[in-house]
């Protein structure tokens, strides 16, 4: 009898420790995640200034567009977590677009092979982009349920474990996204 109770013990901890060792893995594949979209951001980030020196040269006067872009690449910038920066990166977009149609507006910005690189750059960026955010999401909502499964549902928060958020961009964002980046020559 007492070799089964210890039997019986020794499976619930061999258990527990799988369990945890399977949580903490998939926290670090959600904040792995994270890190790829932190990546693609950084990049986009970066190519927004170019983007902007590119469309002054030819539309100088269009001052309130570059400065709203500016704003938001900076509040981008300065978000963090998954929430505030998917509201970011929604006003950048925003932003982004009102530039990139600025193009349209001007022939000779249209035809300039640096303006004409830079949007095929950020077209880019934004197809990585959306694949880590397709990744990340999926980790969370992994996580997410290994957490809320039973019998771990007990025991995951006593152990640091919480629901993570998603990174949502927001429905009009989510359309844009959709769509694929033109790029016209």
């Amino acid at each position: 009898m007492g070799w089964v109770v210890l039997g019986l013990i020794v499976v619930v901890v061999v258990w527990l420790i799988m369990t945890y060792n399977g949580l903490v893995a998939m926290r670090q594949r959600v904040n792995q995640a994270f890190a790829d979209i932190d990546v693609q951001l950084k990049q986009r980030h970066d190519l927004i200034p170019n983007l902007v020196e590119t469309v002054k040269g030819y539309a100088s006067h269009e001052k309130e567009t570059f400065d709203a872009v500016i704003k938001a690449r900076n509040q981008a910038q300065s978000a963090s977590g998954p929430h505030d920066q998917a509201v970011a990166e929604q006003q950048l977009t925003g932003a982004v677009g009102r530039l990139l149609a600025l193009g349209e507006a001007y022939p000779d910005l249209k035809a300039s092979a640096n303006f004409q690189q830079l949007q095929q750059d950020l077209g880019n960026v934004e197809d990585k982009l959306a694949a880590a955010r397709r990744f990340f999401n999926n980790a969370v909502s992994e996580f997410n349920a290994a957490i809320q499964a039973f019998p771990a549902v007990f025991f995951a928060p006593q152990m640091g474990f919480s629901p993570r958020e998603f990174f949502d961009v927001g429905e009009e964002t989510r359309k844009q996204i959709e769509v694929a980046p033109t790029v016209k020559f």
